[in-house]
């Protein structure tokens, strides 16, 4: 049995959405338990810290970084950039030694600072990948220079 196009409404009714119920956040559950870690303390996400240190405009990169196994290295790392941002120093060859041990950290507990070690890799292929379409348009540019030339000379 089919049924006519006249048989079903041009523009049906929509049904109700229900109302969602507002849901009451207490204490507890502003805590980030982070179960990979075995600092019984949680990281407290409004504050940003543990042990109720309260850190204003703390960023999420930051929160999501001091809430694994390398929370006191970044800290450290963290510590020498700021020093070295106040001194005007070059933060570079001053962190070294900071940065390589919160790469190290990181890379020793991959499950759960993956997702940043596989963005770091990703942007890294993605500026050598650019710097390989510059180095093809340079090649191809000199390239249509020198045929000019040529053409020039043999005229």
């Amino acid at each position: 049995m089919s049924t006519s196009p006249s048989d079903k409404p041009l523009n049906p009714e929509p049904e109700p959405i229900a109302e969602v119920p507002k849901i009451q956040e207490n204490e507890n559950e502003k805590k980030n338990l982070n179960p990979e870690s075995t600092d019984p303390s949680p990281v407290d996400i409004e504050k940003g810290n543990q042990d109720g240190e309260e850190e204003e405009g703390e960023c999420g990169f930051c929160l999501f970084m001091k809430g694994g196994e390398c929370r006191e290295t970044f800290i450290n790392w963290e510590k020498c950039v700021e020093e070295g941002e106040k001194n005007d120093e070059d933060i570079v060859n001053k962190c070294f030694d900071a940065t390589s041990a919160l790469k190290k950290c990181m890379e020793a507990h991959p499950d759960y600072y993956g997702v940043i070690l596989q963005a770091e890799k990703d942007a890294e292929q993605e500026v050598h990948n650019q710097l390989d379409q510059e180095k093809e348009e340079k090649v191809a540019v000199d390239s249509k220079s020198e045929d000019q030339q040529q053409k020039q000379e043999s005229q």
